[in-house]
């Protein structure tokens, strides 16, 4: 991670210390999150750690459309006027009308030609002072006038522009916004996809998949969601604000003072019941998270609950456990449920106040009618923005708790570079030279120390040891997934560290224990090993390696379409495709690690077959637990704590009776015990040690059975 992300991540403010049970809830919760894809009613990542920071490099990443965001901003605020003034106008159709029917009502009292203020001195004479001050607020009044149809047309067709201009403008803002957005995503998308492939494996060591698909997926998703509402919703809102308290106080200073009261009675709702609101949901999530981890684990181990009659254990471990996510939901959804109400009570309760004060003004005339309608579409359109901006504030904290969880992806510590002046590969046989290696996973556990040896051209050379031995780490520093603390490997004489790592990795070719096919055709999976390995080709990889005999029994043949997991092959059937693979990219060196460890007898001989005919003619590295498959082997490395405790090949290691030997022969005995049962229920021979290699013989045999039966 960089300096400047560790030097914020030190002025944060110090979290505080969590039970073991409250880390468990609190990683349950977020799971349970991610998996309901829904960060609803919460937010979704947690608070940012240090959202100054973070918030300010999410607005940096709008930069290169600096532009574009400005003219967004022309765009809201030429629609927030236009919004601003319609109710004004539309005020002014309302005053036509009132004052059209009061001109035609007073010319029954009054001749025409009676000007309006000796209307207003009759109306005062006449003891009504109210209807007087009306009469005398009014504009353009005259008696039997009637309703201007004519101006009353005009204003309402000004009105209908007004309010399509706004709407024109509006829509225009967010398609330009939408277009930012987009192009800002693909871009952080991009960066992060660029990111993944220049991290170190070690980063993958110590991250989940979980975690890391989360913060592709799940986190830009949800920047995306809070930049879209934030940036039209916040410019619009605050110049709404702005211009709606610049109309209502040029109508009423006192209607004002009323419609500003709701402010403080909103920030109570939103300090108060928000915060409160927000805890209980992540409450609520963490006991969701809880309650899925015991229904998937009830679910995967039924058997075993039933094996052991805990029946009744686990539905009341449930029970519990369902009735506290009852409690803690239904507070939740009870906390955020009144806000809104609470927001609808304090609105309604400013629009009496101003209809009974505007009403009271009007009749003064201190006010026209029209004016006081205005002034409560103001009020209305003053409280909307207030509450879109309470609600952004949650809003934003996610997004940028979101954006922080990405940064911190983008600068953690890349794996360095290649050389740009870096040598091209030579064309070599494919020898391999251990120099005095040194590796280690951390610097307090140290694993390889001083490791030295030499694989000839063509040779097979088996990796065997107990489990954590350093077997997998050892080819894993062939293919510079991993840089060496000291010493160096030389492949056809060259220091691979001195080489990109794309030179090195194309003269090699990899089998692992698992099999991993993508999704697409059988012939596509194949030819991943060489994109330009043409259809004869892909067919001769094939045959070698016997995915042939099964091909042609699966509906389309080579182009059968494997699903996502490859679950319409068996797990054997994978494996052959896979070294069918690294069989088309012809590599000089071949490595199989544990390519055989999870089948059954009859597939590993048929993988056995095609493995040797893959390593013919090429430098390999076999890993193998079962010995039984690398007694052909030509070199056989055994290794213990990282070192290599013995070399030779499988007669001499035999020979020499060391740990080779003990590791031999404690898995013959197993499989010749084994086999005893099988032949014969009755017999109770026991197999020792020295019974190993004739029994290891009869294994032979049956293999030999197999190969026949293969022919």
């Amino acid at each position: 991670m960089s300096s400047r992300t560790a030097e914020a991540n030190k002025k944060a403010k110090p979290e505080p210390e969590l039970t073991e049970e409250e880390r468990l809830e609190i990683e349950l919760g977020e799971q349970a999150r991610i998996n309901a894809d829904d960060w609803s009613g919460a937010v979704a990542p947690g608070k940012a750690k240090n959202f100054g920071q973070s918030f300010g490099r999410l607005i940096g990443l709008l930069k290169p459309h600096a532009f574009a965001f400005v003219f967004v901003s022309i765009l809201g605020a030429l629609g927030v006027v236009l919004t601003v003034l319609a109710p004004k106008v539309l005020g002014e159709a309302t005053n036509i009308v009132f004052e059209g029917a009061a001109s035609t009502a007073l010319g029954q009292q009054f001749p025409a030609g009676t000007s309006q203020e000796q209307v207003v001195e009759a109306l005062r004479a006449a003891g009504q002072t109210d209807f007087a001050n009306m009469v005398a607020a009014m504009e353009n009044f005259q008696v039997g006038a009637g309703v201007d149809f004519v101006r009353l047309s005009q204003v309402v067709i000004i009105v209908l522009g007004l309010y399509f201009l706004a709407s024109v403008l509006t829509w225009l803002q967010g398609y330009v916004i939408n277009v930012i957005m987009v192009k800002t995503m693909y871009r952080l998308r991009e960066s992060v996809e660029a990111k993944i492939n220049r991290l170190p494996l070690s980063y993958f060591d110590k991250v989940q998949r979980g975690e890391l698909i989360s913060r592709v997926t799940n986190d830009i998703d949800n920047i995306t969601q809070t930049m879209q509402q934030s940036l039209s919703t916040v410019v619009t809102s605050v110049l709404t604000v702005v211009g709606v308290l610049i109309m209502m106080f040029s109508i009423s200073w006192q209607l004002s003072l009323v419609a500003l009261v709701s402010l403080p009675l909103m920030g109570v709702i939103f300090g108060v019941i928000g915060p409160k609101s927000q805890k209980a949901f992540g409450i609520q999530w963490r006991k969701v998270g809880r309650l899925n981890a015991r229904v998937e684990e009830s679910f995967s181990g039924h058997a075993l609950v039933k094996v052991f009659g805990r029946e009744e254990t686990s539905r009341a471990a449930f029970k519990a456990e369902n009735q506290e996510l009852y409690e803690a939901s239904f507070k939740a959804q009870f906390l955020s449920g009144i806000i809104m109400p609470g927001m609808m009570f304090i609105g309604n309760l400013t629009y009496v106040g101003i209809a009974v004060l505007g009403g009271l003004m009007v009749a003064s005339g201190q006010l026209r009618l029209g004016d006081v309608q205005a002034f409560i579409m103001y009020s209305q359109q003053f409280t909307q923005p207030l509450s879109e901006l309470g609600g952004m504030a949650a809003v934003v904290q996610s997004g940028t708790a979101s954006a922080e969880r990405v940064f911190e992806l983008l600068d953690e510590d890349e794996q360095e570079p290649d050389a740009k002046n870096a040598p091209a590969p030579v064309d070599g046989d494919g020898t391999i030279v251990f120099d005095h290696v040194a590796f280690s996973y951390s610097p307090e556990h140290p694993l390889i120390t001083d490791l030295s040896f030499r694989v000839e051209p063509g040779q097979t050379v088996a990796i065997v040891g107990p489990t954590g031995a350093g077997k997998t780490t050892l080819v894993n520093l062939i293919m510079r997934f991993y840089e060496l603390d000291g010493g160096r490997i030389l492949l056809n004489g060259q220091n691979i560290a001195d080489l990109t790592r794309h030179d090195v990795r194309a003269k090699t070719g990899m089998v692992l224990q698992d099999p991993w096919l993508f999704a697409g055709s059988i012939r596509e999976n194949i030819r991943y090993g060489r994109q330009s390995a043409t259809d004869d080709e892909v067919l001769a990889a094939a045959k070698a390696t016997y995915v042939d005999r099964f091909v042609h029994s699966l509906p389309d043949g080579y182009d059968t379409k494997l699903d996502e997991d490859a679950s319409n092959v068996s797990a054997g059937e994978k494996q052959l495709i896979t070294i069918a693979r690294a069989f088309v990219a012809q590599p000089s060196v071949l490595i199989l690690d544990e390519a055989t460890s999870s089948v059954d007898t009859r597939t590993e001989l048929l993988l056995q077959h095609a493995m040797a005919a893959l390593r013919e003619g090429r430098t390999s590295f076999v890993i193998a637990h079962r010995l039984s498959t690398i007694r052909d082997a030509d070199l056989i490395l055994v290794m213990e704590h990282g070192d290599i405790v013995e070399q030779g090949d499988h007669e001499q290691l035999i020979a020499a009776k060391g740990a080779y030997y003990r590791l031999y022969n404690s898995q013959f005995e197993q499989a010749a015990t084994d086999l005893d049962a099988e032949q014969a229920l009755g017999d109770a021979t026991v197999v020792t040690a020295s019974d190993a290699e004739p029994q290891a013989g009869l294994l032979k045999g049956i293999e030999a059975e197999m190969a026949e039966e293969i022919e």
